[in-house]
């Protein structure tokens, strides 16, 4: 359709539709990309308009202008999510930041809890029915366009043509602006890779293939997508669409197919990146756009089936409360999607939220894992609403854990140089107990070569990896889980109690070298539980002395045999020669394991009740037993 033919009193030069707005006036302009920027230039070009207010979701083209007083005297600039180029205005108090969450935002327009005089927003061209698209900006902008009095569109051929809830008629324009330029670009700057490659290795652990993923704002939860390339049939819910999506989308990684809701979508509510991104979304069906209420309403977000939540955070305190907003009384970003998407993710069956960040700020000098948030700091997300914390030293489950153990989770996460700290003030804070050692200060990367998987014949999986401080409540459920016999064979007494002071002993003597736990873990709900422990440790003679506890529903079921090599190796890489162990003469099932793994290996029988085996280490590879 050619507007010129349908509507031609509407279609105007930008001076004359920004010539119909009136002093005072509260204007809201289209989202990030989105915004129309050849209004915005004459907007702020027209000396007439005095004393308007103007909403803005992101705001790119106004930083330009925010540094002239005379513009200041001008416009009062309120925004809901402080942009990277709005920062430096909105610490020297030159701008106002409006805290909402996005899925209320379109419902304080139309309520008139927000009234709006004037909308600014940039659309493509009508279709042969007189339809235009709101294109990569629908967010809160529909919303905004709706609520307004009178609605003034820039006409871009270059705005993508986008499906979903996303358009607009004629008939709901007051003035069209017809002017091309290329839309805003936003690409995300290039930070420490090394940190995100990190932090990606350990996001990548917790998604699963056919998960349905959301990615807050920011360059991390971005960055961390190019690791998730080795999934398969990932879904997307998400607030917005970048450019980092479309590696994962043109190796049909992200197929949508397992969502259920929407399958076969990808569901968004803007687009912020590339021209290449801009037309790669222009008129494809698989995206499906809608403005906030819709996009991020948590009953919504609920309805997709293992929806994981991928957002970042500037700090986190010692009992898991976030803040995103804030570097103390500075206002840095924006509540944003962050809480939207928590409590919807986990509404979700099977969902559940990720907050991921680097363990320091300010080049090290800080950290991020605080004992408490900075003074001023808000909390955006409480301390109810987290499950997972990944930085780049691991991961830190909170969700069920108390105070004590969200403490363990992460300080052991936390830069190393900064945990020992950290442990001291909850101390003193009553955190936990006052004898409570702290995690390992070295960078325990190294141990993350020592997990692994074994599938059993009963279809479950067990996960491997070494015992963490942060353990000590699982560890001890597992000892009283066990029945009195398995107690008494793997400590030759029956042992009543797993004390915390027995608990510290255990990790007082884990170096991860010449001292090793590994533990074996099986899904139980949204939990894992401990069933299997395989330690050893060094006997000061070149060997290690090794010891094993399986829980019973798991004996006879090839868990030891597979523990027993993995030990191996990790014992040869620290320099032993061999192992030793005492078992009791009755405990037949773990001589035949010993026996089975070290044929060569010396029995030693004396009166007593147990017996003593050397097994030196073969020097060629033997084959491990399931």
């Amino acid at each position: 359709m050619d507007i010129r033919e349908r509507c031609p009193e509407k279609v105007v030069s930008a001076q004359e539709a920004l010539s119909r707005i009136k002093n005072g006036s509260r204007i809201f302009i289209g989202t990030g990309c989105g915004e129309p920027q050849h209004l915005i230039r004459n907007l702020v070009g027209n000396p007439i308009i005095q004393d308007a207010v103007v909403y803005q979701m992101l705001s790119f083209t106004l930083s330009e202008y925010v540094d002239d007083p005379q513009f200041l005297k001008r416009f009062a600039l309120k925004v809901f999510f402080i942009s990277t180029s709005m920062r430096k205005a909105a610490f020297e108090g030159k701008i106002d930041y409006l805290p909402a969450y996005l899925s209320q935002i379109p419902n304080m327009f139309t309520s008139q809890r927000i009234g709006l005089d004037v909308a600014l927003v940039q659309v493509s061209p009508p279709d042969r029915f007189g339809y235009c698209s709101l294109g990569v900006s629908v967010d809160i902008t529909k919303a905004g366009l709706e609520a307004a009095r009178m609605v003034i569109a820039q006409v871009n051929p270059r705005m993508p043509r986008t499906w979903g809830d996303c358009i607009v008629h004629v008939d709901e324009i007051d003035y069209f602006v017809p002017h091309e330029e290329p839309l805003v670009e936003a690409l995300p700057s290039s930070k420490n890779q090394e940190i995100a490659q990190r932090i990606g290795y350990y996001v990548n652990q917790l998604v699963d293939d056919g998960a349905t993923i959301q990615v807050g704002f920011g360059h991390l939860p971005n960055a961390i997508l190019a690791y998730l390339m080795d999934k398969k049939d990932l879904g997307v819910h998400t607030q917005v669409i970048t450019d980092s999506f479309l590696p994962l989308l043109e190796n049909n990684v992200i197929t949508n197919k397992k969502k259920t809701l929407l399958p076969g979508r990808v569901v968004a509510s803007l687009c912020m990146g590339s021209e290449k991104l801009y037309r790669y979304v222009d008129d494809n069906p698989q995206f499906y756009f809608r403005s906030s209420d819709f996009v991020n309403d948590p009953t919504v977000i609920a309805r997709n089936d293992n929806l994981i939540s991928i957002s970042s955070a500037l700090e986190v305190d010692l009992t898991g409360q976030v803040c995103s907003d804030s570097m103390g009384y500075f206002f840095y970003s924006g509540i944003g999607d962050q809480v939207d998407f928590l409590r919807g993710s986990t509404m979700s069956k099977g969902g559940f939220a990720i907050i991921a960040l680097p363990s320091t700020a300010q080049n090290g000098k800080v950290s991020r894992i605080v004992p408490s948030l900075s003074e001023g700091a808000g909390v955006a997300t409480t301390r109810g609403d987290v499950n997972f914390v990944v930085t780049e030293y691991g991961i830190a489950e909170l969700k069920g854990k108390s105070i004590y153990q969200r403490v363990m989770e992460l300080a052991q996460i936390a830069h190393p140089k900064f945990r020992e700290e950290l442990i001291e003030v909850a101390k003193k804070r009553h955190y936990i107990f006052a004898d409570q050692l702290p995690p390992a200060q070295d960078d325990l990367i190294f141990l993350e070569g020592y997990k692994s998987r074994l599938a059993l014949r009963n279809g479950k999986t067990i996960e491997f990896r070494p015992l963490l401080p942060s353990d000590e409540f699982a560890y001890r459920n597992f000892f009283y889980s066990l029945k009195e016999e398995t107690i008494y064979l793997r400590f030759f007494y029956k042992m009543k109690l797993f004390s915390h002071e027995h608990a510290q002993q255990q990790w007082a003597s884990v170096d991860y070298r010449k001292n090793m736990s590994i533990i074996g873990l099986i899904q139980k709900g949204g939990y894992q539980e401990i069933m299997a422990i395989g330690s050893y440790a060094d006997d000061g003679n070149g060997r290690a002395e090794v010891a094993f506890v399986v829980r019973e529903d798991f004996q006879g079921m090839g868990v030891t045999s597979h523990m027993l090599p993995l030990l191996e190796t990790i014992a040869k890489a620290n320099g032993f020669r061999g192992f030793v162990a005492s078992v009791l003469k009755e405990n037949q099932a773990m001589l035949r394991v010993f026996k089975k793994r070290y044929p060569d290996a010396k029995i030693e029988t004396g009166g007593g009740i147990d017996i003593s085996i050397v097994m030196d280490f073969p020097t060629q590879p033997t084959q491990q037993t399931q």
